[in-house]
């Protein structure tokens, strides 16, 4: 039987998760599964910690010489303020999700929106100067948004409630199109003749929001699924369930699907690299705790 346990001693290297609840998170198994099966000594723990106790966590791990951390839930927008530099895609998004600790500094970076480009063209799309709709403004929205602008999408429209991120969202729309080549718009999700049009004119349709996430996997942000057009994408970045409700009505009318467990697994990725400076065994993490 193969040994799967991981050797720890006075050498082994800290990462891990921050966030609160961080108990059902995957990022331990794969990341941990990834050191050992390059020999690395390295260890990713979870812990439990909210924006309240943030910066004396944070404090903490580069007093104890972690190499670095993932932020989720609820201290991504907390880290930007909080780290010493910030990526450019950080910056432009407003969060950080990846934390590379390196002389006693924060470099702060958001692999969410690598995550989910990788996760397109490992579901075989070229999206890049294609047209995007984008559902939601929250935290994996805002990701997916600045990283397809970045990698070269040409035009992205953004749906979104006009409520607590209706305002950041305005300014991101705005960093967008004064930083990238990308044409960005935002739109109230309510407008549904302008929704139809604009994913009429998309290669693809993105939900960014968390409606149809388990437990309430009734829940989905198209209510008319004859806007879904045959051979338009159809992207989630839920992955619990797999196929949610609006991944299900995509497929009856004929459109291409994929959600987003490889966008979890690429953004984790991501920062594997950042943190040791080799890539993931993705294919291995992939056939283990994501098939």
């Amino acid at each position: 039987m193969e040994q799967n346990l991981q050797l720890l001693d006075g050498h082994t290297t800290l990462t891990g998760l921050l966030g609160s609840p961080v108990s059902h998170s995957i990022s331990p198994l794969m990341h941990n599964e990834a050191f050992r099966h390059l020999g690395l000594n390295y260890v990713y723990l979870c812990f439990d910690v909210g924006t309240e106790n943030l910066k004396n966590a944070v404090n903490g791990l580069k007093l104890l010489g972690a190499k670095g951390f993932n932020c989720t839930m609820p201290d991504k927008n907390l880290m930007c303020d909080l780290a010493d530099q910030l990526s450019p895609a950080a910056e432009m998004i407003g969060a950080v999700n990846t934390v590379l600790i390196e002389n006693n500094k924060c470099i702060g970076y958001n692999t969410d929106g690598i995550g989910y480009m990788r996760a397109v063209k490992d579901a075989g799309h070229n999206i890049i100067g294609k047209n995007m709709t984008l559902l939601g403004a929250g935290g994996a929205a805002t990701a997916v948004c600045v990283q397809a602008a970045l990698d070269g999408v040409a035009q992205i429209h953004m749906f979104s409630l006009k409520d607590e991120f209706w305002m950041r969202a305005e300014k991101l729309i705005d960093t967008i199109n004064k930083n990238t080549k990308c044409k960005a718009s935002l739109f109230d999700i309510s407008d549904t003749t302008q929704l139809k049009k604009s994913i009429d004119n998309s290669q693809i349709l993105t939900n960014g929001t968390s409606l149809g996430m388990a437990p309430n996997i009734d829940g989905c942000v198209i209510q008319d699924s004859s806007m879904l057009h045959e051979g338009l994408i159809v992207s989630d970045v839920i992955y619990n369930p797999r196929e949610t409700k609006l991944l299900r009505l995509a497929k009856e009318q004929g459109c291409l699907t994929f959600n987003g467990l490889y966008m979890l697994l690429y953004q984790g990725a991501e920062a594997f690299n950042i943190w040791t400076g080799q890539d993931m065994p993705v294919s291995i993490i992939k056939e283990k705790y994501f098939s």
